[in-house]
């Protein structure tokens, strides 16, 4: 029961990260907050991972495998990230919350082409998944909106993050890559944004943007890992992915009661279809660890 209410909160944590990140682009762009936001939630994981090395006997492995599958996991998070906060400029946190949750859908399809068995469940919470996705998604004029896609095509790379995690974490513990991940994720973010993404920081913005950047950052990261981290240790892997994938609904949430975001009937049953399908998709995977979360 305490490991499933640590889920839920984590759910929460994560719902609500949405917000954090719709309004923290009222004062930074997209990629100064991506860099931001993910040097905050490497820094959080340090005490951590202090903590852990001093109380838990474990061989490290080699700084060079460290070092190789941080840059693979935080290159794959940064175009994840990237596609969902500049999504966001162009969607509702509501919308990408239960958008950003096909992830679930997206894992058994590509593992599929890995050599992973996918049984008629899996299937069925696809297509059900993608009806409510159509549902959530359209406008009056039956067209997908332009966040929606971009929310969409973060999904599908959010996918591809939890195989390679599941790949990574056979060799080294999963929170020293994540803690490089973040690292490396938040070097891009810097970069892109000089470089690229013709935005212009100061410390106003960054001092400006703080409560944001501390929950998304932190809080979602940090805490929320740990959380997940601790809870997962001791809860079933079908209810923890099936609890973890109300961060949709509390996404919703946290759309109305602080942005005043408002779903109409047709985004409402959209929304319901695509946590069924998520639902059916993570019973579906029950024997498979691509279940986990992919750890924001």
């Amino acid at each position: 029961m305490t490991a499933n209410l640590l889920l839920l909160l984590t759910a929460a944590i994560w719902g609500f990260g949405f917000v954090a990140q719709v309004l923290g682009m009222n004062y930074l762009g997209p990629f100064a907050f991506i860099g931001a936001r993910f040097l905050l939630g490497a820094l959080s994981l340090l005490p951590v991972i202090w903590y852990l090395q001093r109380h838990q006997s474990r061989e490290r492995p080699s700084a060079g495998y460290l070092l190789f599958a941080s840059c693979v996991l935080g290159s794959i998070l940064f175009v994840a990230s990237s596609f969902q906060q500049v999504g966001l400029l162009h969607t509702t946190a509501s919308n990408a919350g239960f958008i950003t949750g096909m992830y679930m859908v997206f894992v058994p399809i590509f593992g599929l082409m890995l050599g992973m068995a996918t049984g008629l469940i899996t299937w069925v919470g696809c297509l059900v998944a993608a009806c409510g996705l159509y549902l959530l998604g359209v406008d009056d004029q039956y067209q997908m909106g332009y966040g929606d896609l971009l929310q969409l095509a973060g999904a599908s790379i959010w996918a591809l993050h939890i195989l390679a995690i599941d790949h990574f974490t056979k060799h080294a513990p999963g929170l020293l890559l994540a803690c490089g991940q973040f690292v490396i994720c938040a070097v891009l973010g810097i970069l892109v944004s000089i470089t690229l993404g013709n935005e212009t920081t100061t410390v106003e913005q960054l001092v400006s943007a703080g409560p944001t950047l501390v929950y998304a950052g932190i809080i979602t990261v940090g805490v929320a890992y740990t959380l997940q981290v601790i809870a997962q240790a001791k809860a079933n892997p079908v209810h923890a992915g099936i609890i973890l994938s109300l961060e949709a609904v509390f996404g919703a949430i946290g759309g109305y009661l602080i942005l005043d975001e408002w779903l109409n009937a047709r985004q409402l049953v959209g929304c319901g279809l695509m946590l069924l399908g998520m639902i059916l998709s993570q019973l579906a995977s029950s024997e498979s660890k691509a279940g986990e979360a992919p750890g924001r």
